[in-house]
């Protein structure tokens, strides 16, 4: 995936993170409070170790949830979720300045039932217990029909409706179908007048079949996106990335002794001391 791809994702992402404030993990199954904040799934520690967290959320109660979506089982994905645990823990731990509370949640897909899966790994000096949904027990067709029809007839929809429609291409099995209902969903989207909604539902599609969503799809819900307000935060990502490319670039330059950092602040219509700020930053993100 290219670095404009991966930028845009991550724009989404955060379009997504505003739109979930308040939203409830009800749809999944679980009692839980409301969401109070969707944090960073891109800490340095998940970072380092080449880990990819799904979704982190900060509820009310002010415990931590970590969400994993798998297709299939495997005993040593606790392994993983042990990693996940750990590095949240201790981040968010030194950030804040206190014990952290964590949740380690499993979300399967309609691939996976109750019976192939275990939600305890025991290795006597510690025990893991996840706590599990199973989207095969979900009726997939009963809350497609519902949901097109509340389109077609402009009817309003409640939060747990909204929520279905970012969980409803997960409760198909296998890829095929995953996507043919990713479709569906952007199609009802794209006609769905009032444009909270419509981007809520799009970033969330977006985000949560990030693992299985096919490429044309994925533009596809860029592209929609793009013609909402948050276009403008696309256009702004796109500038700011053409800046610290050129920065970069700059900076290869004085490196190799073919420039002086004189002659990068005036190409940049900057001081040094503003370019100096801008290579430092470039430095930490490395």
């Amino acid at each position: 995936m290219s670095d404009i791809a991966y930028q845009n994702k991550d724009i989404t992402s955060k379009v997504f993170a505003q739109q979930f404030k308040g939203k409830s993990l009800k749809p999944y199954g679980f009692d839980l409070p409301p969401v109070k904040q969707v944090l960073p799934t891109n800490i340095p520690q998940i970072q380092a170790s080449e880990l990819r967290i799904d979704n982190v959320f900060l509820l009310e109660d002010d415990t931590i949830v970590i969400i994993d979506y798998e297709s299939d089982y495997k005993k040593q994905n606790k392994h993983k979720y042990i990693r996940y645990i750990n590095h949240v823990a201790e981040y968010y731990g030194n950030e804040w300045g206190k014990d952290i509370s964590i949740r380690m949640i499993v979300i399967y897909t309609a691939d996976v039932t109750c019976e192939q899966t275990s939600d305890i790994f025991d290795v006597r000096c510690m025990r893991l217990e996840t706590e599990s949904s199973y989207l095969s027990e979900v009726n997939s067709k009963e809350i497609a029909e519902k949901l097109a029809e509340k389109v077609r007839n402009k009817i309003p929809f409640t939060e747990e409706e909204l929520m279905e429609f970012i969980i409803l291409p997960l409760t198909y099995k296998g890829n095929d179908q995953k996507n043919d209902s990713i479709k569906d969903v952007i199609d009802m989207a794209s006609q769905i007048s009032d444009e909270e909604i419509m981007i809520f539902i799009l970033s969330g599609v977006a985000v949560f079949t990030d693992k299985v969503i096919r490429p044309e799809y994925a533009d596809k819900i860029r592209r929609l996106l793009g013609m909402t307000k948050v276009g403008q935060l696309f256009e702004e990502e796109k500038i700011e990335y053409a800046k610290e490319e050129k920065v970069r670039m700059l900076c290869d330059m004085i490196d190799a002794g073919e420039l002086t950092k004189e002659i990068a602040a005036k190409n940049l219509h900057c001081s040094v001391k503003e370019f100096d700020k801008m290579r430092d930053a470039l430095l930490q993100q490395a």
